[in-house]
């Protein structure tokens, strides 16, 4: 079947299988490799992008769900250069292996597009992504440090 997707602001159209998870979409049909495989039952958010604004784990996610829809992938957050939470993450070194950072990344994004002065509570529980290196506390020192004006 026939799928329309704007990924990162590029209209496509791509013939998949209809219960292709959009994850494999992104990264085999695409070659977006920025967003990660983790554990493939939408639990460690490793897989997170953004479909039409909102963060969304999409190792189980089939493309069907997601026709029409617009995506955002890690690639393509920052549209002049890093997004402010990309260059936050970079000053405070949040990263350790950085295998689950670009879903992290794009949760706390979607999050503070929404809100852009979330409280420490507000962001426990909107962002569930899991750091098998436990950067946890990093995170929130550069979550701190987010300059909510320019996101």
């Amino acid at each position: 079947m026939s799928f329309k997707l704007t990924v990162n602001g590029d209209p496509k159209t791509l013939d998949v299988e209809p219960d292709m998870p959009l994850l494999w979409v992104l990264r085999d049909e695409l070659g977006l490799t920025g967003t990660k495989f983790g554990c493939g039952v939408a639990a460690c958010g490793a897989c997170t992008v953004h479909v039409d604004g909102v963060a969304t784990r999409t190792c189980v996610l089939p493309i069907q769900a997601v026709d029409g829809a617009d995506i955002t992938t890690i690639e393509g957050l920052g549209k002049n250069g890093l997004h402010p939470v990309q260059r936050a993450w970079i000053k405070h070194q949040v990263p350790q292996c950085g295998y689950c950072q670009s879903g992290m990344i794009m949760a706390v994004s979607a999050l503070l597009e929404r809100q852009p002065q979330a409280s420490e509570n507000e962001v426990n529980k909107s962002i569930s992504n899991i750091c098998r290196c436990g950067s946890y506390q990093t995170i929130r020192k550069a979550l701190a440090d987010i300059d909510e004006d320019t996101i």
